[in-house]
């Protein structure tokens, strides 16, 4: 819960952030690997069992993961990857050296020479990459893990979906529902006062897929405003299969919605900032909830359905 956040019934108030997924080829990639191959003229007759581990020489001395081209060399010889020589400032964590713009060709013969499985194999990827574009895929691929989508707190589990529903119920406490129509009822005291706000998340099981419905209280600019949208635990390309519709009513006043669900590979701070959903501005929320300016109440019904 973040600072100054206040319960009422269901309600959870919070900012939320994501860890971004930085990827990387680690040496138990290389070391488990089956389909090492040796660099001819380095270590023996190609084909033949290196004499020295490959991984050893690959192997950044600073963020100790495995090197791709290009690979930088002090003059004394020591090697580390691209991105770790912009942190160390030109100087060399061996030796202290001045790094200058040496290239280490060799290594980077090694290094085009591999032939690896994907790091996210143990999900599903059975794609064998030079190792030079390993990396590349790596950050599309389709099996990678998910970002936990919970938006209550800085949660930085990542997992598959049947990995994440758990952690939501078990750690979360995420309430779960089964069917693809949906009630819910918001409640705010205060309503005058729109902090930066998260509602409980709540997830819905439905054509065996999961959907994450959010609801936030927020500015745009100026503007308080209250936000309710949906996700789906699953890539994009499968989110665009499912259609589903909001609608706020009360008073005599209806307000709805329709849309294609987020994939949760895009963050839920994304979507908010998007302002992809139902977005009901505050003077409206109050209308809906009878012209109590002391307590907010909507409500909120949904239906999610399969596009043929």
């Amino acid at each position: 819960m973040s600072p100054g956040g206040r319960f009422f019934e269901d309600v959870a108030e919070s900012h939320v952030a994501f860890a971004d997924s930085d990827v990387a080829t680690s040496t138990a990639d290389l070391r488990a690997s089956p389909f090492r191959k040796a660099a001819p003229g380095l270590f023996g007759n190609p084909g033949m069992p290196p004499n020295s581990n490959v991984h050893d020489l690959l192997e950044c001395p600073v963020c100790m993961n495995l090197m791709c081209p290009p690979i930088h060399q002090c003059p004394n010889g020591h090697t580390l990857c691209s991105s770790c020589k912009v942190r160390v400032h030109n100087c060399c964590p061996t030796c202290r050296n001045e790094l200058g713009n040496i290239r280490c060709l060799a290594l980077e013969k090694v290094a085009e020479s591999l032939d690896l499985p994907c790091r996210h194999q143990i999900y599903g990827c059975q794609d064998i990459f030079p190792y030079y574009s390993k990396l590349k895929h790596e950050k599309t691929c389709k099996y990678r893990p998910y970002s936990c989508p919970y938006a209550g707190a800085e949660c930085s589990v990542t997992g598959d979906i049947q990995f994440l529903m758990m952690h939501l119920k078990n750690d979360h406490k995420v309430d779960m529902h089964d069917g693809s129509t949906f009630n819910h009822r918001y409640v705010k005291s205060n309503p005058q006062e729109v902090e930066n706000a998260t509602w409980m998340l709540t997830i819905f099981n439905c054509f065996g897929r999961q959907f994450c419905l959010h609801f936030e209280a927020f500015h745009i600019g100026t503007a308080p405003v209250y936000m309710a949208f949906l996700r789906f635990m699953g890539d994009d390309d499968e989110a665009k299969q499912f259609t589903y519709s909001l609608e706020v009513s009360g008073s005599g006043r209806k307000l709805t919605w329709q849309g294609i669900p987020r994939s949760i590979r895009d963050s839920h701070r994304k979507v908010r900032d998007s302002q992809d959903g139902l977005i009901i501005q505050r003077n409206l929320a109050l209308f809906f909830s009878g012209g109590n300016r002391q307590e907010l109440k909507l409500k909120v019904a949904g239906r999610i359905w399969k596009e043929h």
